[in-house]
């Protein structure tokens, strides 16, 4: 398995692209301001239209999912996520299905990064196997940042976590950025029964899941 780290810069996001056993999927897709460098790691790693085979997105919140739908278009690929978080990228609002939303601060942000509207292809749930996509990994529903959240673990400990984690900062944590605190520090605690070794976050740095600190991670 080979693994590429997209990183926009303006704001700062992490995509994916992952190579398993009979090509390539890619794991979130960045906001529309890293969409020239991520079709230039893509042609780089030898992914050329035909040979994407899924683009999963980890939660619909616009940083993640704002190229999809002109992935899709370009490289024939299907878009994968949680049912949960389908409504956000729907209707373009960040904010559909999170329990908690100031109605100023939801205006503004849809406004801002407003994204092109699309329904996902698949939707995806706990403990499904992606091998039909060509990758020996699982999906993980890993809620807290949001209901829909997804992680997708690799058979050899390799974690896509999405949000849950972020290691902007000194050490790896959970995101200050929660729905649901609750439902973040179980699913944080479910990562450390599952053999995670490495971490690929949606913002900062790779770590070793060792290194990882919160509520209940500490």
């Amino acid at each position: 398995m080979d693994i590429w780290p997209i990183r926009c810069k303006v704001p700062p996001v992490n995509s994916y692209l992952v190579r398993g056993d009979s090509g390539f999927v890619l794991i979130d897709t960045g906001f529309r301001s890293g969409l020239r460098h991520l079709e230039a790691v893509l042609a780089g790693a030898g992914c050329l239209p035909g040979q994407l085979r899924l683009i999963v997105i980890t939660h619909g919140d616009f940083d993640h999912s704002a190229n999809a739908a002109y992935l899709r278009s370009k490289y024939g690929a299907p878009i994968a996520m949680h049912a949960a978080d389908a409504p956000m990228v729907e209707l373009g609002d960040m904010f559909a299905g999170r329990s908690r939303s100031n109605p100023l601060v939801r205006g503004l942000a849809n406004a801002l990064f407003r994204i092109t509207t699309f329904a996902p292809d698949q939707l995806l749930e706990d403990g499904q196997s992606l091998r039909p996509n060509g990758l020996d990994a699982t999906v993980l529903s890993l809620p807290g940042h949001s209901k829909g959240s997804i992680g997708v673990l690799t058979a050899d400990g390799c974690l896509f976590c999405g949000d849950l984690i972020d290691s902007s900062g000194p050490r790896p944590r959970l995101t200050s950025l929660l729905d649901d605190a609750r439902e973040a520090g179980d699913s944080l605690d479910r990562l450390t029964q599952l053999g995670v070794k490495q971490v690929y976050p949606g913002h900062g740095r790779p770590f070793a899941m060792s290194e990882v600190t919160g509520p209940r991670g500490s």
